[in-house]
């Protein structure tokens, strides 16, 4: 049984002006966001700022997370680490927090081998009693899971159920597939190719765009699902170009602006993030504007 099934979001944190967390605001971001269809909330992870989150504040975040979704949606919580030590650690407390599930990224930086990636996936798994998805975002992380030690870890290890695949490698993913015989749980990392991986098995998609447009990007998955790919395919199609101005600048720096052109109101990005060019600002807000989005 997989964790959810559709559209998750990977959420913002929230900003004050001095940087704090938002609490206030990210309960505004998940009611919205079960309002508008969302089906699962994915807190603290890339898109969510974790890397520039203190280990209090990650704790915390997923902690109010839980709190407010209330077991109306799943809640997935980003505890990977390039220090399996901390990864575990974070873990452990989701797990206290009362998450659904965690999302664990490859250890970045220090580009553990596949053995290490066996090692690091296995030793968190066992400390917690939580079903696990692998994240693999190998253009951040410079570590790219194999479809082999994938598979490996989802045949081995009971609670890695699945995996959110961000290479773009529509191939990659078909052959974990295949090794897995279709059954590990495969999410899109990529917004642009949801469709494309639900046509080979994916159950659903871990989504930047669904910030903004949160019942377009649960629409799109709940059509596939229905069989009706064809309005699926169009909702795909049609997001290419507001997709393309969301990742023209590193994540989460064009959604954050995105939703503060809404008038979300989701403040700033913690250094060394930096506000968006004004010149990729202006192509974001054009975006959004042909997609359909009204602005502040």
């Amino acid at each position: 049984m997989a964790i959810f099934k559709g559209a998750g979001v990977a959420i913002v944190t929230p900003m004050k002006d001095n940087e704090d967390v938002n609490y206030d605001k990210l309960e505004e971001l998940i009611e919205w966001q079960i309002e508008q269809g969302t089906d699962c909330i994915i807190i603290a992870g890339t898109t969510g700022e974790s890397s520039t989150l203190t280990t209090e504040e990650h704790s915390k975040v997923i902690k109010e997370a839980v709190r407010m979704v209330n077991h109306r949606i799943p809640v997935v919580a980003g505890t990977g680490s390039n220090c399996t030590r901390e990864a575990v650690h974070l873990s452990k407390e989701a797990e206290e927090a009362g998450v659904d599930g965690l999302l664990a990224v490859t250890p970045y930086y220090n580009k553990a081998t596949q053995g290490g990636l066996i090692r690091y996936y296995t030793e968190i798994a066992e400390a917690v009693k939580l079903p696990i998805i692998m994240y693999n975002v190998p253009g951040r992380t410079g570590c790219n899971i194999l479809p082999e030690t994938a598979a490996t870890l989802f045949r081995d290890v009971e609670n890695i159920v699945g995996i959110k695949e961000a290479t773009g490698s529509v191939a990659q993913a078909s052959k974990l597939m295949y090794l897995t015989d279709g059954r590990i749980d495969l999410y899109s990392g990529e917004d642009g190719i949801v469709v494309p991986l639900m046509a080979i098995g994916a159950v659903g998609v871990i989504s930047v765009w669904s910030n903004i447009a949160p019942k377009d990007v649960h629409d799109m998955c709940a059509a596939f699902a229905a069989g009706d790919v064809a309005a699926a395919r169009a909702i795909q199609l049609k997001a290419q170009p507001l997709v393309d101005a969301l990742f023209s600048e590193v994540n989460p720096i064009p959604v954050k602006k995105a939703l503060n052109l809404m008038g979300r109101e989701v403040g700033t990005l913690r250094s060394p993030l930096t506000e968006m060019t004004e010149e990729n600002a202006a192509k974001l807000a054009e975006a959004m504007k042909n997609y359909g989005i009204s602005l502040a």
